[in-house]
This record gives C-alpha cells, sequence and structure tokens, in this order.
C-alpha cells in the first residue's frame, strides 16, 4: 500500500494538451497539503474500473462514472468527491455498501449554473442567436421579422426550488418579472419568504414565459417534461435545462418546438451526451444549443474545486465532509475505522 493519503483525478480535467480546462480546480490545497499525495489517473474512461482506483483512498471526479463494478474488490476507497452537484454517473448504493461516501460541490456550482438560466432567458428573449446569424448573412432587411420580447410583467417557472433554482429566482427579481416556482419538496415558507409563488407543476406550464429546469434527475423527475406536459405551455414560451437532459422527452420537445407549439428552447444538456450530430434538434434555429459546459467558467471550476478538494482535506483529517450525498455511509463500519484510521494519522503528522 503506498504511504500517505492516496488521492485520484481522472483525466477528463485534462485537455487534449495535458493542461487544465482551467488553472484552479484547488489542486494546490491539496499539494500544500502534509502526507496527502495526488496523482491524475493513467488514463480516460467513461467507466472507470476497479484496478484503477484500489490504490486511492480519495477520488476527485469529473465525468466518467463510478458503478458497482468500479467498486469491486476496493479495501481503501474512503470517499468520491465529485465535481459538481449532479451525480447521476455515481452508483450510489454501490458507494454506501463500500463504506465510500459521495460528495458534491452545491456551493460551487449555485451562481454560476444560475448565471447561465440567465444567460439563455435573454438570448431567447432578444432572439440573439438569430439576429446574429442575420447580420453575419447580410440580412438586415429581415430583422422586423425577429422581434424579441420584454421582460418586465413577464413569468418565470422555476421547476426546482434547491440551490441553483433559489439563486435564479434572486437574480431574476430586477427584471420585474413573476416567478413561480414547482418543488413538492420545498419548505413553503422559504418560498414565502422570498416573495415567489409555490405552484402546481401544470400551472406553471400554462402561466410561465420562461420554463427553468433546475431539479435533480431521478426516477421520479424523468421525463417530467413530457408531450402532453409540453402542451401547456404558452406558443410564445420558451423551455430552459440547466440540470439533466432526461428530464425532457427530447423527442417530444423536438416536435413542440418545430411545431411551434412552444417559441424555442436553451438547452445545456440533453438525453444522451454527446448529442448526435444527426440530431433534427440540431437543425432548428430557434433553440440555443450548449454541449454541457454553459457554466463552464473560472469561477465555476474555482469554486467546485475548493468544495471537492476541502471534502478530501476533511477525510484525510478525519473529519466527516460536508455535502456528503448518502448520509447513511456515516455509520458503515468501514467509512467509521478509515476515518478514525485517517484521524490517528493525522495527528501525528
Amino acid at each position: 500500500m503506498a504511504e500517505g493519503f492516496q488521492v485520484g483525478v481522472t483525466r477528463d480535467f485534462l485537455k487534449p494538451d495535458g493542461s487544465l480546462i482551467f488553472g484552479d480546480i484547488g489542486l494546490n490545497l491539496l499539494g500544500d497539503a502534509p502526507d496527502i499525495h495526488w496523482e491524475f489517473l493513467t488514463e480516460n474512461a467513461s467507466e472507470l474500473r476497479s484496478e484503477q482506483v484500489q490504490l486511492y483512498d480519495a477520488l476527485l471526479l469529473f465525468g466518467p462514472r463510478v458503478t458497482a463494478r468500479t467498486l469491486e474488490g476496493t479495501s481503501r476507497l474512503t470517499i468520491v468527491a465529485r465535481f459538481g452537484v449532479g451525480y447521476d454517473q455515481v452508483d450510489l448504493d454501490a458507494c454506501t455498501n463500500h463504506g465510500v461516501a459521495l460528495t458534491i460541490t452545491p456551493d460551487g456550482v449555485r451562481r454560476p449554473v444560475a448565471v447561465s438560466a440567465i444567460t439563455f432567458i435573454l438570448a431567447l428573449a432578444h432572439k440573439l442567436l438569430i439576429k446574429d446569424r442575420l447580420t453575419r448573412t447580410g440580412r438586415w432587411t429581415e430583422r422586423g421579422d425577429y422581434m424579441g420580447q420584454g421582460l418586465t410583467g413577464r413569468v418565470l417557472g422555476v421547476i426546482g426550488f434547491g440551490n441553483i433554482g433559489r439563486d435564479l429566482c434572486s437574480l431574476a427579481r430586477p427584471f420585474a418579472l413573476r416567478t413561480l416556482v414547482y418543488d413538492p419538496y420545498a419548505d413553503r415558507s422559504n418560498v414565502t419568504t422570498a416573495g415567489i409563488e409555490l405552484v402546481d407543476l401544470d400551472w406553471l406550464l400554462g402561466q410561465a414565459d420562461f420554463v427553468c429546469i433546475c431539479c435533480a434527475l431521478t426516477p421520479e423527475t424523468y421525463h417530467l417534461i413530457d408531450g402532453q406536459r409540453l402542451a401547456l405551455m404558452k406558443p410564445s414560451a420558451y423551455l430552459i435545462n440547466v440540470a439533466r437532459g432526461p428530464i425532457i422527452d427530447q423527442t417530444a420537445l423536438t416536435k413542440a418546438v418545430r411545431e411551434g407549439h412552444i417559441a424555442g428552447a436553451g438547452l445545456d444538456v440533453f438525453e444522451h451526451e454527446p448529442i448526435d450530430p444527426s440530431d433534427p434538434l440540431l437543425s432548428l434555429e430557434n433553440v440555443i444549443l450548449s454541449p454541457h459546459a454553459i457554466c463552464w467558467t473560472d469561477e465555476c471550476f474555482s469554486g467546485n474545486g475548493r468544495s471537492a478538494c476541502q471534502s478530501i482535506l476533511d477525510v484525510a483529517a478525519g473529519r466527516i465532509p460536508r455535502n456528503v450525498v448518502n448520509r447513511e455511509v456515516l455509520c458503515h463500519p468501514q467509512f467509521v475505522e478509515r476515518l478514525r484510521a485517517y484521524g490517528a494519522r493525522a495527528s501525528t503528522t
């Protein structure tokens, strides 16, 4: 077994030339800590293999899947620190069964993703990309055919009132948007305090000019927005997704946009990623698309990195980290034993 606390970092943080996508992902926090050693995994993989992770106490995870097969035979791994808030690529039950804590970084993505939703709203309302194409192709005489939509008094519908949804509602306030929220788990007192209306999903879809999806992907939210629910939206309304692709039935969305049942969409995520180059969604000019990266900014990567690396530092010091998803793992005998051993070792270094 390697000496010290060993951290594996997935290689998808790197560009093809070997440099970091963004320079600051918190690795300096790990490098400056005594008795902690980190390295990039030797190869990229869509699903991590057991032999890739067995020598590590912690994983800093970006995109690869962590499955039950990944964790087979592992006796050392104690934390998977997910860089971001989505964890649908991680088998949560397998982590818990192996005594592995999964942490996420809500503080790092809250503002960048909320700003991304506002970016989509503004670009769609002003038909920004269409007007860009008119300008580049010398079609100035057509500009009157693409009148934008003012925001004052319009209705914003937010699906999901977690960290990102709440921040989006706050950012939308200066635009004088009326804000509706659907979240069956929201604390009604918090929603009322924020001056926001908590409503039924179907009512929200029928009233909103901009519908923003900010909820997690779960069995309950898979295809939450299907053909029937898209039919409830106004023909002038836009659908925005900065959460996870499968929350929307993408085939139904393409049909709804193409046939004019809704005005358009802004999508950072898709049912299957990367999206197939032949997907008919790509041919629609009133849809703005981003490759699951619209919130990729220095602010986002720095915030996520610091949060994820701090979780790793906490475990290395024998402390329970913040933002543990599978809280039941905190009582798992293997997790408790490893955490105690890390704390004892840290006290002597």
